[in-house]
Order: C-alpha cells, then sequence, then structure tokens
C-alpha cells in the first residue's frame, strides 16, 4: 500500500514536473522568436533603412552663392507675441542680396502677434518689408495653419517671388539660412525644408524630443527623400523653401487644404512632379518650450493617429511593432538563452542607432540605453491620440479641433 502510494505521488511529481518543462520549453521558444524578431527589424533598421540615424553631412546644408532671387516669406500665426518679433527679427537679418519680403498672416490671434511682428520690424529699420494680413473666417474644409498660408500665398502674388520659405512664427534662423536654402533648391530640388533644432532645455525635453526627430527620420529618411527615383516624401514645416511653379503647378496650397500633417501632404504632391530634399539645422532653432511630460504628451498626440490614418487595426499593429522592436529586448534580457542573447543585440543595434541624434542633442551617451523607455512613452501617446480623436478632440491645437471624426 506504501509502494503504491509512493508512486503514485511520484508519478503525479512527474506529471507536474512534464508539465512545468514543457511550459518553461515554450516560453523559451516564444522569447527567442520575439528576440529574433526584434534582432531583424533592428538589422533592417540599421543597415537598410536609408541610414537615417547616421545624421551625417549630407543631412546638412551647405554653404552656396548668394543670389539675387525673389523671396517671399509666409508666416501663418496665431497667439505667437511671445516668439514672432525674433522669428521675423532673423529673417530680417539674412545674408539675401535679393528682394526679401515678409508676410504675417494674423490666424485671430487674442495677443499682440501683430503688433510684436510690426515692432520687430520697426527696430530693424525694415518696415516696408513686412506686411501684416487679418486672417478672413476659416472656411469648412480648410484647417487653421494652411488657410492663414493659402492667404499669405495668395497675396505674395503681388511680389512675383521665384520662392516662398514657408516657416512658423516661433522659429529663429541662422543669418545664412535662406541663402543656402536657395543654393539646395538649385541642385534640382523643388521643396526643400528643415528639421529646425528643437529645444532641448527642460528634463522633459532633454528626455523626449530627441527621439521625436530619430522617429521622424525612421519614418521619413532623409536620403529616401532626396533620391529622385523614390517615392518616399517627407518634409518638416518649421522651413520650408518651395519653389512658386512648383506650388503652382499642384493648385497651391488649396491642393492640401484639409491635411493636419501639412508639411509631408506637401511633400508628396511635390515629389510626384519635382524634388524634395529634407536635412537636419544647428543655426534654425524652435523657440517652443515643452517643460513637462505632458507637454510633449500632447505635441505628439495631436498628429499621431492621423499618421496612422485613423485606423484601429494600423494602431494596434503599430504599438505591436514598438512592444517588438523597442520594448521587448531589455525584458529579453533576463529570460535567459539564447532570448537574452537576442535581446542584448537587439538592444545593442538600437542603441547605436540612438547615438547620433543623442549627441547631435548633446545628450551624455549613457541616455542612448533610454530609448525602450521613451518609445513607451510615445506608444502611450499614440494611443492617446486615438481616443482624443474617438472623443471629438483630435488634432486640437489653440481652442481649434483640426482632426475632427469622419463619418
Amino acid at each position: 500500500m506504501g509502494h503504491s502510494l509512493c508512486a503514485h505521488q511520484s508519478a503525479k511529481g512527474h506529471g507536474r514536473a512534464t508539465t512545468e518543462g514543457g511550459r518553461s520549453d515554450r516560453t523559451g521558444m516564444m522569447g527567442e522568436v520575439i528576440g529574433g524578431a526584434a534582432v531583424a527589424a533592428w538589422t533592417y533598421l540599421v543597415f537598410a533603412r536609408g541610414g537615417f540615424w547616421r545624421m551625417s553631412a549630407k543631412a546638412f546644408l551647405s554653404d552656396a552663392t548668394a543670389t539675387h532671387a525673389r523671396v517671399a516669406v509666409v508666416i501663418p500665426a496665431r497667439d505667437e507675441a511671445e516668439f514672432i518679433g525674433r522669428s521675423v527679427t532673423s529673417i530680417l537679418q539674412q545674408d539675401h542680396p535679393g528682394p526679401l519680403h515678409i508676410l504675417v498672416v494674423d490666424d485671430h490671434s487674442a495677443d499682440r502677434t501683430s503688433a510684436a511682428a510690426i515692432e520687430a520690424a520697426d527696430a530693424a529699420g525694415k518696415r516696408d518689408s513686412l506686411s501684416v494680413i487679418t486672417s478672413a473666417p476659416l472656411p469648412a474644409g480648410w484647417t487653421g495653419k494652411l488657410w492663414a498660408v493659402h492667404q499669405g500665398v495668395v497675396r505674395s502674388a503681388e511680389l512675383r517671388p521665384q520662392y516662398i520659405w514657408l516657416t512658423d512664427a516661433d522659429v529663429v534662423h541662422g543669418q545664412t539660412t535662406l541663402r543656402d536654402l536657395i543654393g539646395k533648391a538649385r541642385e534640382g530640388f523643388d521643396l526643400v525644408s528643415l528639421m529646425v533644432k528643437l529645444r532641448c532645455e527642460s528634463w522633459a525635453e532633454r528626455a523626449f524630443l530627441p527621439a521625436f526627430v530619430f522617429f521622424f527620420f525612421k519614418l521619413y529618411p532623409p536620403a529616401w527623400i532626396a533620391d529622385h527615383k523614390r517615392k518616399s516624401a517627407g518634409a518638416a514645416g518649421g522651413c520650408m523653401l518651395v519653389k512658386v511653379e512648383a506650388l503652382d503647378s499642384i493648385g497651391g496650397i488649396a491642393s492640401i487644404r484639409g491635411e493636419l500633417i501639412d508639411d509631408c501632404a506637401l511633400a508628396r504632391k511635390i515629389k510626384r512632379k519635382g524634388g524634395v530634399w529634407l536635412g537636419l539645422s544647428h543655426e534654425s532653432r524652435s523657440l517652443r518650450s515643452y517643460p513637462t511630460w505632458r507637454d510633449v504628451a500632447k505635441m505628439i498626440s495631436r498628429t499621431a493617429f492621423t499618421q496612422l490614418k485613423h485606423s484601429t487595426v494600423l494602431l494596434f499593429g503599430t504599438l505591436l511593432g514598438l512592444i517588438v522592436t523597442y520594448l521587448a529586448a531589455p525584458v529579453l534580457l533576463f529570460t535567459g538563452g539564447w532570448a537574452a542573447l537576442l535581446g542584448l543585440i537587439a538592444w545593442t543595434l538600437m542603441t547605436a542607432a540612438y547615438l547620433p541624434v543623442g549627441r547631435f542633442y548633446r545628450q551624455p551617451v549613457i541616455s542612448a540605453l533610454s530609448l525602450p523607455l521613451v518609445a513607451a512613452f510615445y506608444a502611450t501617446a499614440t494611443a492617446y491620440s486615438a481616443v482624443q480623436y474617438w472623443t471629438g478632440k483630435g488634432g486640437e491645437w489653440k481652442g481649434r479641433v483640426q482632426d475632427p471624426v469622419r463619418g
């Protein structure tokens, strides 16, 4: 009897061990599959995604010979009194010998935006080089920014410009920026844009904003954008120089009137008929501050779900991709075996790819290890973007819902 009981208990124990062993094997196999997927993803991103992460010299403007091209500068501005004076001053100080005129389109500001722009032009002794346009009421089907830009472009026709320089009211430019933009355009590009240097002073900015440039360039590799043989097209709206004839050929700003991600929409339109170039800048920089993580999250969530075309399938696919590509690697380190090795390889590739943008923003080398956590933050902001859209607050900016739910 005792022998039978012992045998029975032994069999039960053996069964449990076998079951637990099977579960362990399946868990280990799953970890290896996820680790293999992460390594494959980073191998592709590092070696086959146009070198988006390198921040090489080709990503920056080179010195160009000054020309006498006629340029109209269009600045849409809504409640930008804090920044627009410095932006206007930087444009009026450009090393550009040709005709240059600024058109500030005041988009129903509740502050001293127009007055601040005029005061800056007066202080520079170039009041005749600035026009302030009061925006007409916003028509249906237009975003506020594009309606303002459209009015500025239409008014600029009186000046017969060869180029339109589109820039934001919170951006200041280096003295040679316009000259060098024109130089790049003359290399065969109809639209030239710069990802201006983002402010990186608060803890939230230092932690999260370098990744914004990293993720943007991952979506829109500059080398692919500049390649006339590829369809990839993208631009950065803070600083864009476009040839007037190219803009006219696509039907002007009206052709993208309802686009929330207007810069990339314009780039796609332009590239169907011409060339597009996207780069980085040390000299042109944003004055906009993001003091807390909430401010950064709002900036990301304003357009993230629009980028996903309001697709729930794409949303969950993106979140799953972020988990496998960015979050799995550090977790797998604690599993042991081949899965841990694969996780280490993926995290190493990830960190190496993130180092250049960290150097560009003068962040400590060790901060590159934080990319998995930063990616988790961006994933959360992306999910929140969908919630904002579903609750009727999509693309909210300065009191306007710019991405309403469409029936």
